[in-house]
């Protein structure tokens, strides 16, 4: 093989290989927000970053997407996103009527952000609203007074669209991807980090739960008034709710474990003693000492010829001949 074509098939490659969101979207000419709108609907299907990063899509789902039929003027209205203003009008309700219903949890959000003044603006599916209102069942809800129990609810400060706006979130995010670790991690997201820190013990496996989770909401720093607003949105603080995600997050880690362990740091290759010297206790081992040094043993000293029993050296001839003239 000619390194010609080596070049070739390197840069067919590289031509089909996955591109990131962004280059997606402008591929499809569509704006930020419609794209991310379309991935979280599942018209759009993205895949995992080889190395860990955030989720790309494929050659073959931009063309599958081109090829739709429709595209792009039928195709963007499937997924148009309206206001309050706008979603009473295709109703044909009023924006009190429309808030009511919305506050009451018979109309989901599919998305927002902050306006200029930091309030929360809720967005809605346009083709969900037109159904919604064609509905026969739905029709006591556009007129005449509301049931009393929505009323009460209403009265008492009742407000859901941030737990189903969550709810929808979740299915979205855990439809995106069959990877159990990424499944985990999509569940975690909407946990406070207590929550997290008491399921997920294991510090590795914390960190890399942390990585897989989808990419915040890029409206102000997390300490900053609108990331502590957005914060209360995204993050579960009913107690059905957390009790639902904890046991989701719990059975989603089992199954995580199942099928491959959380990478973690290789272990340290354990150290060779030098020449001349032995290991020391295994409590000192673990604790890193080093190996002590072997102790040195002395050849036996031969006996002398002089030296008497005992092993002790007989007194000097003269000093004898001494004691014995003084005992004399």
């Amino acid at each position: 093989m000619t390194g010609q074509t080596i070049t070739q098939e390197t840069a067919d490659t590289a031509e089909r290989a996955p591109v990131t969101q962004s280059r997606a979207a402008r591929e499809l000419g569509l704006k930020r927000g419609e794209f991310e709108l379309a991935v979280m609907l599942g018209r759009i299907h993205t895949v995992s970053d080889a190395i860990g990063g955030r989720r790309r899509v494929t050659r073959e789902e931009i063309e599958r997407v081109r090829a739709g039929e429709g595209f792009p003027e039928a195709w963007m209205e499937r997924i148009r996103a309206v206001g309050t203003t706008e979603g009473a009008a295709l109703m044909n309700i009023s924006t009190a009527r429309f808030t009511r219903l919305t506050r009451a949890g018979f109309v989901t959000p599919v998305k927002f952000y902050l306006n200029r003044y930091r309030a929360v603006v809720w967005l809605y599916l346009a083709e969900e609203l037109k159904h919604f209102a064609e509905s026969e069942v739905n029709a006591s809800l556009l007129t005449g007074r509301a049931p009393g129990t929505i009323r009460a609810q209403l009265d008492a400060g009742v407000d859901l669209r941030a737990r189903n706006w969550r709810g929808r979130h979740a299915g979205a995010l855990l439809r995106q991807s069959n990877d159990p670790w990424e499944r985990a991690a999509a569940v975690a997201s909407l946990l406070d980090p207590v929550q997290i820190a008491e399921i997920i013990r294991d510090p590795y496996e914390r960190a890399y739960v942390r990585r897989l989770m989808p990419q915040s909401f890029g409206q102000g720093a997390p300490e900053s008034p609108a990331g502590r607003i957005i914060e209360k949105i995204t993050t579960a603080d009913d107690p059905d709710e957390i009790r639902w995600l904890r046991a989701n997050l719990t059975i989603g880690l089992s199954q995580a474990r199942g099928e491959r362990p959380a990478p973690r740091p290789a272990p340290k290759p354990a150290p060779h003693p030098a020449p001349g010297t032995i290991p020391t206790s295994r409590a000192e081992l673990d604790a890193g000492a080093s190996p002590r040094p072997a102790p040195h043993h002395e050849a036996p000293r031969a006996a002398q010829p002089d030296e008497g029993k005992g092993g002790r050296p007989p007194e000097p001839r003269g000093l004898l001949k001494w004691m014995r003239r003084r005992g004399a």
